[in-house]
């Protein structure tokens, strides 16, 4: 499902005008992408949270000159899904194991 479909269901299910929506999802994505690069998380209640996970400074290697380099510490932006998203997911009856 891309941005546009979710925009056109949400818009669909209640009846607001799909432009609404879309400014409503765009500045939605925007606010998230701007609190986590000031350093807030961001926690939805029944849905998950947003955090920045931080990585430590290690050392790799680039393969194609054969040397060390040096990768500093940094954050990277993370989702955890709620236990309740999470267990719908689990319990979703379209989702079954294979085998």
């Amino acid at each position: 499902m891309t941005k546009a479909d979710v925009i056109n269901e949400i818009s669909d299910r209640t009846g607001i005008d799909r432009a609404d929506v879309q400014a409503t999802v765009e500045a939605f994505f925007s606010i998230v992408k701007n609190s986590m690069a000031e350093g807030e998380n961001i926690y939805v209640r029944g849905f998950g949270s947003f955090v920045n996970k931080k990585r430590a400074k290690k050392i790799a290697r680039n393969i194609s000159k054969n040397t060390a380099m040096v990768i500093d510490e940094h954050f990277v932006p993370s989702f955890k899904p709620s236990k309740i998203f999470t267990e719908k997911i689990k319990t979703s009856p379209k989702l079954r194991p294979r085998g």
